[in-house]
């Protein structure tokens, strides 16, 4: 599958340019309710990410708390402790899966390293789950007996087969969680 499928653009993603000053960062990811978001360089270049807390230990470590220290204070002076790692638009859904599992979202870029949207973590999961949804459906179906107790039969042969134990709680487990 194309990873593609999953990005949201750039033009939808709240990012922060690496000259951008420190209260500027603070401002944006407060005003959108981010805890972390892409740091870009002028040119659209991916320059990494930078979290709440890398503002907030660069803050206690380096510069007085004032905010009006924070204006002249630029994104690319405070040390991050983790980047995003990003991925290419050319990755496979195996390398998307891999940094989405530590990552809320995952970066991508072009083939010049230009920052071109991010994939977040909620969309793969979502799309996962409704594959497995919809992949349980076609296997299996369920009706009601006449004693009223509920039946697993098998959708894709003609003769209703009995469940076993963990097929029976894999279908309870589905109906409810829906």
């Amino acid at each position: 599958m194309n990873i593609l499928f999953f990005l949201t653009p750039k033009s939808e993603v709240a990012f922060i340019y690496d000259d951008e000053s420190l209260r500027q960062a603070l401002e944006k990811m407060e005003n959108r309710k981010f805890t972390a978001v892409p740091v870009l360089n002028r040119r659209g270049g991916y320059v990494g990410s930078i979290t709440e807390g890398d503002m907030l230990w660069g803050i206690k470590n380096q510069y007085n708390l004032s905010l009006k220290n924070a204006e002249h204070i630029r994104v690319s002076s405070i040390p991050r402790r983790m980047d995003y790692r990003p991925v290419r638009v050319d990755a496979t859904m195996e390398d998307l899966i891999d940094k989405a599992l530590n990552q809320n979202f995952v970066p991508v870029v072009d083939d010049q390293e230009n920052f071109i949207g991010i994939i977040r973590r909620r969309d793969i999961i979502r799309y996962c789950y409704n594959k497995l949804m919809s992949h349980e459906l076609e296997l299996h179906s369920e009706r009601r007996t006449d004693n009223g107790e509920w039946k697993v039969i098998a959708v894709n042969t003609r003769e209703e087969k009995e469940p076993d134990a963990e097929t029976e709680e894999k279908s309870a487990a589905c109906r409810l969680e829906a």
